[in-house]
């Protein structure tokens, strides 16, 4: 029977979970899929920011097309920090630190142009590929596969937004 007092010591505890991902490899992968957290949170909400101010002849189809992205990414977010969660990590808290760790640039123009914004966000998403697959290489060095497929997944997504988005802008 546990104490109160072994009760206590366990609510004091750092929040741990148990994980066969080894200590530097948990620590190496909780931070790349944090930074990709917080990508992936700017890319969220610059892709929302986007699709709010959108304008022109193409409205409708362009305001749809990013209304789908970003519900594409956003659902992203929960898998990337619960799967930090599942390997023994700790991931981000607020939006102070997603600030810290993104690596997606922000847009506070007051206005920019819908081909702006489209070639803005297919770079931004070609960029997302390339962290995707470097944190890949982190978790393919650490073993952890099951890691490794759900980015494999992401970077699909990733492509196909990216794919979509250069098509919407070819002239």
């Amino acid at each position: 029977m546990t104490t109160k007092a072994e009760l206590v010591e366990r609510q004091k505890a750092p929040l741990t979970t148990n994980s066969d991902i080894t200590g530097a490899a948990r620590k190496e992968i909780s931070g790349a899929l944090n930074a990709l957290l917080a990508d992936t949170f700017a890319l969220y909400l610059k892709t929302k920011n986007f699709h709010w101010h959108m304008s022109g002849p193409h409205f409708r189809d362009y305001h749809l097309l990013l209304d789908d992205h970003a519900d594409q990414i956003f659902a992203m977010t929960d898998d990337i920090a619960e799967r930090v969660r599942k390997i023994g990590g700790l991931t981000v808290h607020s939006i102070g630190e997603v600030a810290k760790l993104q690596r997606i640039k922000d847009n506070d123009a007051e206005y920019v142009t819908p081909e702006d914004m489209l070639a803005e966000l297919h770079e931004d998403e070609k960029a997302m590929v390339l962290s995707m697959r470097a944190c890949h290489e982190v978790c393919d060095e650490a073993g952890d596969v099951a890691t490794a497929s759900l980015l494999e997944n992401w970077i699909d997504q990733t492509q196909r937004r990216a794919w979509f988005l250069f098509e919407t802008t070819r002239r």
